[in-house]
């Protein structure tokens, strides 16, 4: 019997990265060719390497070279090569004609989460701060900005860029509570909850059951959570169950929880977070080969972007069901995909060591 408990499980219920990762959309912002269609197409496989192997057959045939060197600039990123993916960025942003389009902040964005995940977060400020200062209503730069203020230990400026996002839109309840949740992954839950509680004080017509139900989830007021969120699963959203299963296990009750997501599942099509949620459910009730099963037909989905968390959760299930030598298959494949997972690094060191148990 494994007496053993890690807590390694992964959920998508706040922002990776204390929600510095801005992620872009892969198509090119200009007219690109065959070849560099090609390699996009190879990043979004996660296959980075061929993907700049063929960026290389695209300088050659003369394609777009601002193109190329901003899908240069992806795939070293996702090798974990940010010095690179600066370089990569950096070269796109000289081959401007001169005149500011809407490429060039793409590629400014593009290089400041380089510079983010290269922990060099004055020069993403820098970035910012260009940004805006060319659209100084760009709500987007105002939210990544704090987020990197907050990694430079600065609250105050952090605030005063939070302050302005709410303000350019203050019924997008959904970028107040990343805001609240960012705020929280730097220990400052508290500054977090007193934009939740102002929202909930002004409240309007605009804030519906689900709104106020995750406020209440966030705040830990779970009952008043229950309630909102029971009436606005009524509509069949799955978010809206989703924290409602999420507001049960909070308070330890995770059979009730469990049958929140099964029931979703049960009447409507799949959902990778909906299986993903009810994994971890199950691994908290130690139903390991159950969890093992919602894990992985969260990944048969097509098109799923949690395939990666659900991944991992699969990897852990096996942990949990003494199977090291699956577990440890399963990582190797993992971290050829995503080597920047450095908690997986060190997972994979512990499984290492289980060969044979």
């Amino acid at each position: 019997m494994i007496k053993w408990k890690r807590s390694i499980l992964r959920g998508k219920w706040f922002l990776q990265t204390a929600g510095l990762m801005f992620v872009m959309a892969l198509s090119g912002c200009a007219t690109s060719g065959q070849k560099t269609q090609e390699a996009m197409k190879m990043i979004q496989g996660l296959d980075y390497q061929g993907a700049l192997t063929v960026l290389e057959s695209a300088k050659e045939s003369g394609e777009n070279a601002r193109l190329i060197n901003r899908a240069k600039g992806i795939a070293h990123m996702g090798l974990t090569d940010y010095g690179q993916a600066i370089t990569c960025f950096e070269a796109a942003l000289a081959g401007s004609n001169g005149m500011v389009e809407n490429f060039d902040f793409d590629l400014n964005y593009y290089l400041a989460a380089a510079y983010t995940k290269n922990n060099m977060y004055d020069r993403a400020e820098e970035v910012y701060n260009a940004i805006l200062g060319l659209r100084p209503l760009e709500e987007e730069a105002f939210f990544l900005r704090g987020n990197v203020r907050l990694a430079l230990g600065d609250s105050q400026g952090a605030k005063a860029d939070f302050d302005q996002v709410i303000a350019l839109n203050p019924k997008n309840y959904d970028r107040l509570i990343q805001i609240y949740e960012v705020l929280d992954y730097y220990d400052k839950g508290e500054d977090g909850k007193a934009y939740l509680v102002a929202a909930l004080a002004i409240g309007d017509k605009q804030m519906d059951k689900y709104v106020s139900g995750r406020i209440y989830y966030y705040l830990g007021d779970y009952q008043n959570a229950y309630m909102d969120l029971e009436e606005a699963k009524e509509k069949g959203g799955a978010e809206s169950y989703l924290y409602l299963g999420r507001a049960y296990e909070a308070t330890g009750d995770y059979n009730y929880a469990a049958n929140v997501y099964n029931s979703y599942l049960s009447k409507y099509e799949g959902n990778a977070q909906m299986y993903n949620q009810l994994g971890l459910c199950e691994i908290a009730r130690g139903e390991y080969q159950k969890a093992l099963e919602a894990f992985q037909a969260g990944k048969k989905l097509e098109n799923t972007t949690m395939m990666q968390t659900l991944s991992f959760n699969e990897i852990v299930a096996y942990e949990h069901m003494g199977e090291f030598q699956q577990a440890l298959s399963l990582m190797e494949s993992y971290l050829k995909n995503y080597p920047d997972d450095a908690q997986a690094k060190r997972e994979y060191e512990f499984l290492s060591t289980r060969q044979g148990q």
